[in-house]
């Protein structure tokens, strides 16, 4: 039997680089043994049986033209961080997006919380996941502790190279940025910390392989977001052994739950350093992050994600076909 076709739309496409990309490019092979996939960054025409849109904003054009095409063909709106936790208070093509779509899928556990109650009946949470790796080896004479994101102001980068300027005096305690600077004043503000600071090192944009690694060799991923729909970064060193500190947001408690001990608030530098040290001068720490992390790291296998997106997306198709 020909299986059926599906286009998956996203506003950045392989060059980006970024957590749309990986998410399309991910989705796109795990729907693949049921459904021919095409990736595109806007959608102007095609016989596909279903159209799977990220972001609510910046693919609302394609959204509309799919509805305009297609009023009875399933569309899944995917929400973004941006979009839960701003766009759909405000932006009237994210709001048009929202209620066009079939199903609304949101990456974190208390994604629907942010949304109108009526449209909550609608909404899917289908939480990101990442191969397993294997821990490697932890440093002993120091603490190394990693942020992996490009720097803009949603990831809040000023939170953890603030966090690096006022452990100036701990050489025992490394931080490494990982990240393109979107902005130049992201660019001046990491180079300054890092003259300031002997232990902080930004390296810039690193492939995706790179970074993962970097990560699975930290003791510690830190992702510090004034809004986050469910960082990717944040399960990748949840499947790897490697601890998290993460900002009190929405998007990073519903990956790692509320009683998660390593949160700090957003913008909070002063409690970030604060967990950093007590992460390496306290032995009791890092284990106990460790074993919550590895409580929740079954959540994130991609077979769990496959499987869960396979389903929806054939109950809608069968449902819409007359």
């Amino acid at each position: 039997m020909k299986r059926p076709a599906l286009v998956i739309v996203t506003p950045a496409l392989a060059a980006a680089n970024n957590g749309n990309w990986q998410t399309a490019r991910r989705w796109a092979a795990m729907l693949a043994p049921a459904f021919r996939v095409r990736l595109t960054d806007h959608w102007d025409g095609g016989d596909e049986a279903a159209l799977i849109a990220l972001h609510a904003r910046r693919s609302a054009a394609s959204v509309a033209a799919w509805r305009a095409v297609y009023p009875l063909r399933p569309l899944v709106v995917v929400l973004t961080g941006t979009d839960l936790y701003r766009d759909v208070d405000t932006d009237a093509d994210a709001q048009r997006s929202l209620q066009s779509a079939d199903r609304l899928v949101v990456l974190n556990e208390l994604g629907a919380q942010r949304l109108p109650a009526p449209l909550r009946a609608r909404v899917v949470v289908s939480l990101q996941s990442a191969p397993a790796r294997r821990p490697l080896p932890k440093a002993r004479r120091h603490l190394r502790a990693v942020m992996v994101g490009h720097l803009r102001a949603e990831k809040a980068p000023d939170t953890f190279l603030q966090a690096a300027q006022a452990l100036r005096h701990r050489p025992d305690i490394r931080l490494d940025l990982i990240g393109d600077a979107l902005e130049p004043a992201w660019a001046d503000a990491a180079r300054q910390a890092q003259a300031q600071c002997p232990a902080l090192r930004w390296l810039g944009p690193l492939p995706h392989a790179a970074a993962r690694r970097r990560i699975q060799a930290a003791h510690l991923l830190v992702q510090p977001s004034r809004m986050e729909g469910g960082a990717h970064t944040v399960i990748e060193a949840l499947v790897s052994g490697t601890a998290v500190l993460a900002s009190r947001v929405d998007g990073n408690v519903g990956l790692l739950g509320a009683d998660y001990t390593g949160l700090f608030e957003p913008g909070d530098a002063a409690g970030l350093a604060r967990l950093l040290e007590q992460a390496r001068d306290d032995p009791a720490m890092l284990p106990r992050l460790q074993q919550q992390c590895a409580t929740r790291a079954p959540l994130f296998a991609p077979e769990r994600e496959a499987r869960r997106l396979r389903e929806l997306m054939t109950e809608l198709i069968h449902a819409a076909v007359p």
